[in-house]
């Protein structure tokens, strides 16, 4: 979203590859029994919409809208509407200053959108205004240093220090999901419910994609050039972490999850 920090994954095909494989199911199901016909949902930092869409279909006829800062995203999100789906729309939107009401939704949700933020306490506090009082807000957030994986090849342990030093150089926090409830709480919610969940690759064909999204995205996406730009590693770097995320790939043994810490919030 906009604001002081910078998104530190940008939007090349490596990072919109992982967007659109979430989904309702794989990434907010701790929000499931909270979307029901009729609700108004606010989707902050939406990406590519595939949450979006889905948070359309199970609260329909309700009003969903899907804001993101990137402008060339949210173009994407529009075009890539379902057929048939017709209570979702998409805006350019700052988390800081979301332009509704107050009050103006049932549920406010955000998905990996905090990390990259120099100030999520503020962007809270925004999304529990645009919450209706009794209302949700749910968020869920990665927390790198709770990622776990085997085996670990030669030149992919390099990369999550080179990832910290370029999120955390961008304003971001990496290790937000276990800050969650501890920010919720700085925002004034009194009512916080904090879990955790996981995302888990495993297969020939979860591994060949995962190592694909992470490895090319240290070598080629935004992260890259900043890592290069900021001397936190040279292209040469980069390409034997690849590497090493290509060897883990074709592990036959080879396994990775991902920690999300994740909390729902009564406005």
């Amino acid at each position: 979203m906009a604001g002081e920090a910078t998104y530190t994954h940008g939007h090349h095909e490596t990072v919109l590859s992982a967007h659109r494989w979430r989904t309702v199911e794989n990434s907010a199901a701790y929000l499931i029994e909270h979307l029901r016909p009729g609700a108004s949902v606010l989707d902050v930092g939406c990406g590519p919409g595939s949450i979006t869409a889905g948070l359309a279909g199970r609260v329909a006829p309700g009003r969903v809208v899907g804001v993101d800062a990137a402008e060339s995203v949210v173009e994407q999100a529009t075009r890539a509407i379902p057929d048939g789906v017709r209570n979702v729309e998409f805006a350019v939107g700052d988390v800081y200053d979301l332009r509704f009401p107050d009050g103006a939704f049932d549920v406010v949700h955000a998905h990996q959108v905090l990390q990259h933020i120099a100030d999520p306490v503020g962007a809270l506090r925004e999304m529990r205004r645009v919450a209706k009082p009794g209302g949700v807000v749910a968020v869920r957030e990665a927390d790198f240093g709770g990622m776990v994986w085997h085996p670990d090849p030669p030149g992919m342990d390099a990369w999550l220090p080179v990832y910290y030093r370029v999120a955390r150089g961008n304003g971001g926090e990496p290790d937000a999901g276990r800050r969650l409830a501890a920010w919720a709480r700085e925002a004034g919610f009194a009512d916080v419910r904090a879990s955790a969940s996981s995302w888990c690759f495993a297969t020939p064909d979860e591994r060949a994609w995962w190592a694909e999204s992470w490895g090319g995205r240290l070598a080629r996406s935004a992260v890259a050039d900043t890592a290069v730009a900021e001397g936190h590693a040279t292209r040469d770097d980069l390409e034997r972490i690849y590497a090493g995320w290509k060897a883990w790939a074709a592990a036959e043994d080879g396994w990775f999850a991902v920690l999300h810490g994740e909390i729902l919030c009564r406005a």
